[in-house]
């Protein structure tokens, strides 16, 4: 699994990005624009911040290994490398790579041919933790490690460094000369982190030795104990550090569910937390509340939380059930108002503590994309996947999302980078934007057209007739958040008339009545009817039921022909019933072709940290069906979501989100790649999950990866960027939202956005002095 890979599982949950925050400038500086929106971290200058002080930073979970490199590290290995080990280039606010003046002097191409060869420079202070300078054999020891070529090494990627042909040291101990087999454009993203040797020397210090410990680094911090048990990683001022010393004695790194942080917030466990929207809400309130400007409840109590929406018919009618004449009723709902109670006062005792924090926003260096698989099924015909694509509205997907956060909205024009970024250039031209007459046009030359006759059976499922639904792996029923199953455009009655729910008015209605199932989930209600077609427990009571009723009919089949054998048959000459005749059925006002309706299942998570792509998801569901296409959502546990349903391909159309890098002539070929046959029949895909390819995009990654011309190369990675626009396998939609919630005082440290944190520069602002004060 690669680098990139693990990074984007995260995403694909509600996982963090934790990119290793400078300010710089570098060449091509115009190009790319600025960034969509900058960051909010409270910059304040070292002199203004405190010695000192703890702070204590939310994190997804602590860490499997400490080793970057591994399959298994993920976004807080990322930020505890960022730390502790050199970062020789790191990422400015526009999220480009610069050298890092704490360890390098220079980087640089100093000759191109007959080789390529970078000289890096080292800064002469720079130290491992046990006295050792830095320098080449930590290079070497690197390189060897990570080149592919031993196999006993446990990497999960070694781009670029298979590129390398040797390393030696320069003129002096300082100088670190690198010589390249094949021309590299991104040499800067390698050697960061650099390991020093005693991690990468050796196959078992490089796969076990660096898992749970670091014994040697060289960072600002170093670190120190990781408790299991409390669910926290200190990392502490580094002594030996040569540069600006930390501002904060102790870093502690806190593992916090997401769901879980208001309240950690509120009970002082976590200082910093980046939190989803809910939770900014919630933030809020409690200083809309605090300020004399939230709108009173009954009884003067807030307007929000547990029981804020009771009526006074409700809370009379539970009044006159608690003091009632059925004795077990009046317990039950005795019980049931002292937990009322108990959640109101918890709620409101979290409240006045959340005042006292603030939320800084900005857009992560991330993008949110519609995914559609285009191995088999309708989306397998590139017209196909070009009229879903023209039937969005991507602009009104970004207002969606990020309007109400007070966020810039507007939709991402590259697959492989992010406005600000050097590579970073609109190429949504090269499909076309929103455009119900050509999506409709392209529909009809692929053959699908509006009343065509079903001949499929009623029921029948979307996409894949291979995809198994993963419904005995995954829990089902109110409160796990998995819902089951919902169609949104599907036609019941004959020849195209809606069926009837009962409670007004077709697929609009149940699509707004599932996402009040939503929010009732998330809320931890669980009494509302569930608006769900077929949901999973019940599907396999259906199968069940109908096995049986099949093995009954068999049965009397069987008794009836042994009866006539013993002529004891009813008389033969009262005949057989004719056969019923099927009413036709039509497709209505929705697309048909050979019998079948176009139906798109549609997969989505259902975690708690997933309500804005279920709101996407609908909104494109509308949208799909003004043209007359079916979309069958299924929503799936958040572990499930990826491995048994993206990477799988049993989906048609999915939401999820993939990392910016500001290497994308490497990072993101492997994404774009055309899959290629396996020996067993089977396709290999890398990462490239819509399985939507082609040879001219390979070929410009492969070029563009070996131009040591960094303009030509990023030239070269914008075709190849409008190539995968017109391909239409991927479709991205906006930047994602990055809320982070944090005391007022806590300083240089926030939402990054694109750049990496500078982890000595955070602290808290000292207090003001008397005469600043008087001012």
């Amino acid at each position: 699994m690669s680098q990139r890979r693990r990074r984007s599982l995260a995403l694909l949950t509600s996982g963090v990005l934790a990119l290793p925050l400078l300010t710089g400038c570098g060449a091509g500086d115009d190009e790319g624009g600025p960034a969509a929106a900058g960051q909010d971290i409270a910059t304040t200058t070292r002199d203004k911040v405190a010695d000192g002080g703890v702070l204590r930073w939310a994190v997804d979970t602590l860490p499997e290994t400490l080793n970057a490199f591994q399959a298994d590290a993920d976004a807080t290995t990322s930020r505890i490398a960022g730390a502790v080990l050199p970062q020789l280039f790191v990422l400015d606010a526009k999220g480009r790579p610069v050298a890092n003046p704490d360890y390098l002097e220079k980087a640089e191409v100093i000759e191109r041919e007959p080789k390529q060869v970078v000289l890096y420079k080292l800064n002469q202070q720079a130290v491992w933790s046990d006295g050792r300078e830095i320098g080449a054999p930590d290079f070497v020891a690197q390189w060897r490690a990570l080149s592919g070529k031993d196999t006993a090494y446990w990497t999960a990627r070694n781009a670029g460094y298979e590129r390398i042909e040797k390393i030696e040291k320069g003129k002096t101990d300082l100088e670190v000369r690198v010589t390249f087999a094949k021309p590299y454009t991104d040499w800067r993203s390698l050697f960061s982190p650099l390991y020093p040797k005693q991690v990468t020397g050796t196959p078992d210090a490089f796969n076990e030795g660096a898992r749970g410990t670091l014994k040697v680094t060289a960072g600002p911090f170093a670190l120190g104990a990781i408790d299991k048990k409390t669910g926290t990683a200190a990392l502490t001022r580094n002594p030996r550090w040569w540069g600006k010393q930390a501002k904060l004695d102790t870093l502690v790194l806190t593992a916090v569910p997401r769901a879980e942080r208001p309240a950690a917030l509120a009970a002082g466990k976590v200082d910093l937390a980046e939190i989803d929207r809910s939770g900014a809400e919630r933030i809020a309130l409690a200083r809309r509340d605090a300020a004399g400007k939230g709108a009173a409840g009954g009884g003067g109590a807030p307007a929000h939380g547990p029981g804020a929406a009771t009526t006074p018919a409700q809370a009379t009618l539970s009044w006159a059930n608690a003091f009632g004449t059925d004795e077990e009723k009046a317990a039950q709902e005795r019980e049931a108002r002292t937990k009322h109670t108990e959640a109101v006062k918890r709620y409101a005792d979290e409240q006045a503590a959340l005042r006292g924090f603030t939320v800084r926003k900005s857009l992560e260096p991330a993008y949110t994309q519609l995914a559609m698989n285009g191995a088999s099924g309708p989306l397998a015909d590139e017209r196909v996947r070009r009229a879903v694509a023209r039937a969005l509205d991507r602009q009104a997907l970004a207002d969606l999302v990020l309007k109400p956060l007070g966020l810039p909205a507007k939709p991402v024009g590259s697959h492989v980078a992010l406005a600000g970024q050097q590579a970073y250039a609109d190429n949504s031209d090269a499909l076309g934007g929103q455009d119900a007459k050509a999506a409709q046009a392209l529909l009809a030359d692929a053959g699908w057209r509006r009343g065509g006759k079903i001949t499929e059976p009623a029921g029948a499922k979307a996409g894949p007739e291979s995809a198994p639904q993963d419904d005995g792996k995954t829990p089902a029923g109110p409160g796990t958040g998995n819902d089951g199953l919902y169609i949104v455009g599907e036609d019941d009655g004959a020849n195209g008339e809606a069926a009837d729910t009962g409670t007004g008015a077709g697929a609009d209605t149940r699509a707004a009545a599932a996402g009040d199932a939503d929010a009732a989930a998330a809320d931890g209600e669980q009494d509302g009817v569930s608006p769900v077609l077929a949901p999973a427990p019940f599907g396999a009571q259906q199968k069940a039921s109908l096995l049986a009723q099949a093995a009954q009919a068999r049965t009397a089949d069987d008794a009836e022909r042994s009866a006539a054998l013993d002529g004891d048959a009813t008389d033969p000459a009262q005949g057989s019933p004719a056969p019923a005749k099927q009413a036709t059925r039509t497709s209505g006002n929705m697309l048909a072709k050979d019998g079948k309706a176009l139906t798109l299942r549609f997969v989505l998570p259902a975690g708690p940290g997933s309500e804005s792509l279920r709101t996407v998801g609908e909104r494109i569901s509308q949208m799909l069906r003004k043209l007359g296409v079916n979309t069958e959502t299924t929503k799936v546990a958040d572990d499930s979501f990826f491995k048994d349903h993206i990477a799988s391909g049993q989906y048609d159309l999915a939401l999820y989100s993939w990392p910016a890098t500001a290497f994308p002539a490497t990072d993101a070929r492997p994404i774009f790649a055309k899959p290629e046959p396996a020996a067993d029949g089977s396709l290999l895909v890398e990462q490239n999950y819509t399985r939507v390819g082609t040879d001219h995009i390979d070929q410009l990654f492969d070029q563009a990866v070996g131009e040591l011309d960094e303009a030509q190369s990023r030239e070269l990675v914008r075709k190849a960027d409008a190539r995968i626009w017109a391909a239409a396998g991927s479709i991205p939609l906006f930047q994602r939202p990055e809320l982070v919630a944090v005391k007022p005082s806590l300083v240089n440290a926030g939402a990054f956005g694109l750049g990496s944190p500078r982890y000595q520069d955070i602290g808290w602002k000292k207090a003001p002095k008397a005469k600043e004060r008087k001012k």
